[in-house]
């Protein structure tokens, strides 16, 4: 079925404590138990974060459990794992990324047609005050919600 996306793990702290810019998709090279394992939702992406080296983009610090019935070839939980782009992703990423404050942050992984991704965030990092306002206004819609309801209830 084209389309259909199964979300295997997601990153609100990014969310919390970033900005996105704009967002790009990217494979990931993974080993076969570390398959088994997304694919159990055995996976956080809590403190991880993405570089580009040497013309390659990484993903550093995702967390992907060893796997239940895997044998001494079971894979290592951080590792770092290569991102797959094309080189003028790569390219446009890493000039991005050399501004001040702009980082590559992991928001979600899934499944694409048979394929695991990565959605990357370009994020620049929310100031203190940023945090608050954010807190102010989602609880301030929330007052807002709660008296249309009791206003349709009255």
């Amino acid at each position: 079925m084209p389309g259909k996306e199964k979300q295997y793990a997601n990153n609100p702290k990014a969310f919390h404590d970033y900005h996105i810019l704009e967002t790009v998709e990217a494979g990931i090279a993974l080993t076969g138990t570390e398959v088994k394992s997304v694919r159990a939702g055995r996976v956080s992406l809590r403190e991880a974060y993405a570089r580009i080296e040497r013309g390659e983009a990484w993903l550093l610090g995702a967390h992907i459990a060893p796997y239940a019935q895997g044998n001494r070839y079971n894979h290592e939980p951080t590792r770092p794992r290569k991102l797959l782009l094309h080189r003028g992703e790569i390219g446009y990423l890493a000039g991005k990324t050399r501004e001040s404050g702009v980082t590559l942050v992991p928001l979600r992984l899934y499944d694409r047609g048979g394929h695991i991704k990565v959605e990357l965030g370009l994020a620049r990092g929310k100031k203190q005050w940023d945090k608050r306002q954010a807190i102010a206004q989602r609880e301030a819609r929330r007052e807002i919600d709660r008296a249309m309801k009791e206003a349709v209830r009255a």
